[in-house]
């Protein structure tokens, strides 16, 4: 490490002293499963949305062993909300991996690390870094911004080229000791300072050399990636009521809320109606409800909700475990898409008073 590199570690643990965050829960206790469950829950989400689901998470989950053995419906019911849902199916896949591969361990070896499910390269990194003290780098969204401004690259950083430049940077500046507080430095930097909008430079201990700074390009870098259309998807979803419950359906582990239990859906009215499970002789015109708008990754959704009223059930969906009828105090126990949760919450069941 060259004195220059050096000098960047020691500006950031520096500041990162007086302050950096030091009270978030996985860092009060920190262990590898704990490093390991933050940092799958911070991918794409935000510090202040993860802390309640962590904390609820780690006290139904407190270990691999808990989560290796638990029901993929309790796993999914305590990831309820924080969205991206196939991230909950890696890291049950992966404890389960762990148990049988490691007993009960998270390796410390990057190339175990990086086949577990749903581990790559920033992810492994961070949990060498912070729960075993071993320098490795890190580069998720808030590192890579703060990375390609100081470095002024003017591209996409999700660009192969770009990737490679900042893979670089990080791997020569890794700090020779305290790697957790410099994980951690750079991320909170990130977050705190070197924002996507309205940067706050003049707080930030790399200010003397960012080169977006000295070209006053902070507002253009990074470069934002390049823009596809998003199309719009339309379907329609049903409401069975029997009694006091919902009927619900667990969709199949690919696709749109894989895994996940909500109303039985379609992409017409037409297919929605040969699709139902036969709860009923009869189905009355359905009621159509505010419909739902909701963004995936790659395209928005348009889900139009359509009130079939009570119905007499009948017997012949006893013995499917593909579907249930639910009241409200047992939403809690499944994994349900946050849409479709706050739909039977505040519109088809009545909350306890």
């Amino acid at each position: 490490m060259t004195e220059t590199d050096s000098t960047f570690a020691q500006r950031l643990l520096r500041w990162f002293d007086v302050h950096g965050r030091h009270d978030l829960p996985w860092q009060i206790e920190r262990s590898p499963y704990t490093t390991w469950v933050s940092e799958v829950m911070l991918q794409q989400t935000q510090v202040s949305a993860v802390i309640p689901y962590f904390r609820q998470f780690i006290d139904r989950f407190p270990d691999v062993h808990a989560l290796a053995t638990a029901d993929e419906d309790a796993v999914f019911a305590h990831w309820s909300g924080l969205g991206y849902y196939s991230r909950a199916r890696n890291l049950h896949a992966a404890a389960k991996l762990c148990v049988e591969l490691h007993d009960g361990h998270i390796p410390n070896d990057p190339d175990a690390l990086l086949a577990l499910p749903g581990i790559g390269r920033s992810t492994a990194g961070a949990i060498l870094a912070q729960a075993y003290g071993l320098p490795y780098p890190i580069l998720d969204g808030n590192v890579r911004r703060v990375l390609a401004r100081y470095l002024g690259i003017e591209e996409w950083p999700g660009s192969a080229a770009a990737q490679r430049r900042l893979w670089d940077f990080a791997q020569n500046r890794v700090a020779a000791d305290r790697t957790a507080d410099y994980t951690q430095a750079q991320m909170d930097l990130g977050s705190m300072i070197c924002k996507p909008r309205k940067p706050r430079c003049a707080e930030c201990p790399l200010q003397s050399d960012c080169q977006a700074l000295a070209m006053e390009r902070t507002n253009r870098i990074p470069v934002a990636k390049p823009r596809r259309e998003r199309p719009t998807r339309h379907a329609v979803a049903a409401i069975l009521m029997h009694e006091d419950r919902v009927l619900l359906i667990k969709r199949p582990p690919a696709g749109i809320w894989s895994s996940l239990w909500t109303l039985p859906q379609a992409d017409t009215t037409e297919s929605l109606l040969d699709s139902l499970p036969r709860v009923a002789a009869q189905l009355a015109a359905p009621v159509a409800l505010e419909p739902i708008e909701h963004a995936f990754s790659h395209y928005d959704l348009r889900l139009q909700p359509l009130h079939f009223g009570t119905i007499e059930l009948s017997p012949q969906i006893s013995d499917r475990n593909d579907v249930r009828w639910l009241g409200y105090a047992e939403l809690n126990d499944v994994g349900l898409p946050a849409p479709i949760r706050t739909l039977l919450a505040h519109t088809i069941l009545r909350k306890p008073q």
